[in-house]
């Protein structure tokens, strides 16, 4: 039974898309960052084994003690797998490639579904203070995602702008109405967010056109454009917004966090 004296949770956000190269963790550091530049505390989950979330928010491996593997699988207490970043307000439970096993390990678990659900939401959690989770997922429809998407109120899509972009997108849909019916009824699509546009080019704008007559006001109205600040900033291991805050890229993601925050209405597939 839940505890009617626990302070409300943070809204948990899996970040996802099977096919890799789409921004998704470029969209979780940065979205995180924007969300704490609006006063909002945040902490990203990084479960891609590739860890690429750590490292660009600047936490070197020799840091990395306890990751989420542990969290997962070793039931590590929350308070020794998050760290801080150099973003005040922003903290991350990161990864390594120790993850790579997690899928083969977590098989043999009676609850494999539900391990990020139950670490997540530990009474630990509550001191913290966080307003937001966002669980940057590996690019595969593995057990890690379905984890994050059964731990998750909601899942935010990045969608590239290119061709093909819609192809297989069909299949992550069919996946959350599955996990809606089974392990998480309230599961929702938080949107679908374009990200590497170039509006000067055809292609972005024929995608685009595609993407909000399939998926209507699933799309966000913000666009992530294609920015050479964007793929700098990771290498510097910080987000966009620290690195060069009057960039295109980062006054788009700042524009995608106010479009979340002022969203009314739940969005669902």
């Amino acid at each position: 039974m839940s505890d009617p004296t626990r302070p409300k949770g943070p809204k948990i956000i899996a970040v996802a898309n099977q096919k890799g190269g789409v921004g998704k963790t470029t969209t979780a550091i940065n979205l995180g960052a924007a969300l704490v530049k609006e006063g909002r505390k945040v902490l990203i989950v990084d479960i891609d084994p590739q860890g690429n979330a750590s490292t660009g928010l600047g936490v070197d491996k020799e840091q990395r003690k306890k990751t989420t593997y542990d969290l997962l699988l070793e039931d590590a207490p929350l308070a020794e797998v998050i760290l801080p970043t150099g973003v005040a307000g922003l903290m991350i439970a990161p990864a390594t490639t120790d993850l790579s096993s997690a899928d083969i390990e977590m098989v043999a678990t009676e609850k494999r579904s539900f391990l990020l659900h139950d670490a997540l939401r530990q009474p630990a959690i509550d001191v913290y203070g966080f307003d937001f989770i966002l669980i940057d997922c590996p690019p595969a429809l593995s057990l890690l995602t379905v984890n994050a998407m059964v731990a998750a109120h909601s899942v935010l899509v990045p969608l590239q702008s290119e061709f093909f972009a819609l192809e297989g997108l069909s299949q992550l849909l069919l996946t959350i109405r599955e996990l809606r019916q089974t392990a998480n009824p309230g599961l929702r699509i938080e949107g679908v967010v374009l990200t590497m546009a170039d509006m000067r080019n055809n292609l972005s704008q024929q995608v685009e056109t595609d993407a909000r007559a399939y998926l209507g006001e699933l799309v966000f109205q913000t666009v992530i454009p294609r920015n050479v600040r964007l793929s700098e900033a990771p290498s510097y291991a910080m987000p966009v917004l620290d690195y060069d805050p009057n960039s295109k890229g980062a006054l788009a993601y700042r524009d995608l966090a106010r479009e979340m925050l002022n969203s009314k209405v739940p969005a669902t597939a």
